[in-house]
């Protein structure tokens, strides 16, 4: 049964089960537009497999409507961080890199989810902005445990980001105004994770707790700016960026990852 703990749902086992339901429609989604998404394939197609693909599922696209956005995924493409609106118009390009978000509801449930895409050969700053940011997304999942602060996932991600910059000899903006959130019977939920802080602080976390874990790097400025769309979110300087995110509930035994394809 739902229970709220300092105004953050708290949910049952076999709700957590509930939500990883919905969580395989969204990887199962992902996947299907994973591999499809090739040189002279529009965002807007992608979208288009995406919502069928959960409606097949006997789910319902959680972002299709939500205040008003347009699309079943959010393609952010190449400077784009998030929110990006797809198109048939964009087309995409040798070297581009997507990110792509994606919710499902299943049975009152949510799930979301976000990859980022290589599309044919990209260069080798890219692949080290996309592989920081999901290893960040990793690292902040380790700490989706009970007894851990909110900011202990926020530190996570931070240090991982960091080393990995380090360790390319590259400097990553992490992109803080947007970030990570409890999910559950709504998709943007209490409590907001920042993808950088110091450690220790915020609510406590306790097992029934669902949270997205999503850090969003870039290979230059973490300002950002919004289009006139009034959605897509920006690099301010252009420089490309990168998504990464899981939908994790905290259980007895510890973080379950209920967006991961069920391999």
């Amino acid at each position: 049964m739902l229970r709220r703990g300092k105004g953050i749902e708290l949910k049952s086992r076999g709700e957590i089960e509930a939500m990883r339901e919905a969580g395989l429609v969204v990887a199962s989604a992902l996947a299907a537009v994973t591999a499809q998404a090739k040189v002279g394939v529009s965002t807007g197609e992608l979208d288009e497999l995406a919502e069928q693909t959960i409606r097949d599922a006997g789910a319902v696209p959680s972002f299709k409507g939500y205040h008003g956005f347009p699309a079943s995924i959010c393609a952010s493409l190449n400077e784009k961080v998030v929110h990006g609106i797809p198109s048939r118009d964009e087309v995409l390009s040798e070297g581009d890199l997507l990110s792509v978000d994606c919710g499902a509801i299943l049975d009152g449930w949510h799930g979301d989810s976000a990859v980022t895409l290589a599309i044919g050969e990209i260069g080798e700053k890219d692949r080290a902005l996309s592989a920081a940011t999901e290893a960040s997304m990793w690292a902040g999942i380790e700490k989706v445990r009970a007894g851990n602060r909110l900011t202990d996932i926020s530190h996570a991600v931070e240090t991982a980001a960091l080393a990995a910059a380090k360790a390319e000899g590259l400097e990553f903006g992490i992109i803080a105004e947007y970030g990570g959130h409890g999910i559950g019977t709504q998709m943007h939920m209490e409590p907001f994770l920042p993808n950088l802080g110091k450690p220790g602080k915020g609510p406590k976390l306790r097992v029934g707790m669902a949270i997205a874990v999503e850090p969003m790097l870039t290979l230059g400025t973490a300002e950002t700016e919004e289009l006139d769309d009034e959605w897509t979110v920006v690099t301010a300087d252009g420089s490309r960026s990168a998504h990464w995110e899981h939908t994790v509930a905290i259980t007895e035994e510890g973080p379950w990852v209920l967006t991961a394809p069920e391999k």
